[in-house]
């Protein structure tokens, strides 16, 4: 190798690095860091209206997802039990469904996997944007009683984990 074919090379290195670092670096910070809940209202599939403040006082559990992403269809099923089991002792669940994803597919995943808890379409990515700029999915966050983020993640969460943490926010069951 001549010390002419270096800048060439590392030219090269640099086309195929360059990339790849972007790429990571989308999936490592693709949240800017959020601690208050957004001041936001949700028009559910149902037409129902929710305000986020009112819901002060529950957990609310609040999922960014689109009904073409395998890892969020997955999730169902674990959203599901989750709403069973907590959301007669005060926790919340909406999902948003994220900008791109077509409104029928969205109702026919519900209507498929009879999901309980409320469904809002997130149409101009509004909703996205004041929870930080959520552009991957799924996107979960655990807003806690007194209306702060106590939690956030990004990708498939875990389940255990993420039920010791609604049973620690909630009052005890009698």
């Amino acid at each position: 190798m001549t010390y002419k074919n270096k800048p060439i090379k590392n030219k090269i290195l640099l086309l195929i690095l360059a990339p790849a670092l972007v790429l990571l670096l989308s999936y490592l910070l693709p949240l800017k860091p959020t601690l208050t809940t957004p001041d936001v209202s949700f028009k559910t599939l149902k037409n129902e209206t929710l305000d986020l403040k009112a819901l002060k006082g529950k957990a609310v559990l609040i999922t960014f997802w689109a009904s073409n992403c395998p890892n969020c269809i997955k999730e169902i099923a674990d959203f599901k039990h989750l709403y069973q089991a907590y959301q007669p002792r005060g926790l919340e669940i909406i999902a948003i469904a994220m900008s791109y994803d077509r409104p029928n597919y969205v109702v026919n995943t519900r209507q498929q996997y009879q999901i309980p808890y409320p469904i809002v379409l997130d149409l101009k990515g509004d909703l996205a944007k004041a929870f930080g700029g959520v552009s991957l999915i799924p996107t979960t966050f655990l807003i806690n009683p007194q209306g702060d983020i106590a939690f956030q993640t990004l990708g498939t969460f875990d389940y255990d984990a993420m039920q010791a943490r609604i049973e620690a926010m909630l009052p005890i069951e009698m």
